[in-house]
């Protein structure tokens, strides 16, 4: 495989991953954070180091966008909840540095 092969096939997984995510509305950032160590915050902070390695300008805010299409403050009135104290506890035993 060619690096140009590689480079389309990683680029289309993770719109395929950014895609799910946007129509997996119900899966709580905390939830992801829980079990996989990441969520879709991380994603987006990802996206803008990417972008600022390549000299590419861009806040936090545009890149949220980017992965939860649409502006982040609109995606968390309509679709964020309030952590449970069981999603709490949980963050807190798998993520102990945080």
């Amino acid at each position: 495989m060619t690096d140009q092969e590689t480079l389309e096939l990683e680029a289309a997984t993770y719109r395929r991953l950014r895609d799910h995510l946007r129509t997996r509305t119900d899966v709580q950032n905390i939830d992801l954070m829980i079990l996989g160590g990441f969520c879709r915050n991380c994603l987006s902070d990802w996206y803008k180091e990417a972008a600022t390695g390549k000299g590419i300008a861009m806040d936090k805010a545009q890149a949220r966008e980017i992965v939860y299409g649409m502006p982040f403050d609109e995606w968390k009135g309509k679709y964020q909840r309030e952590a449970t104290p069981e999603q709490k506890a949980a963050f807190a035993e798998n993520n102990p540095k945080s």
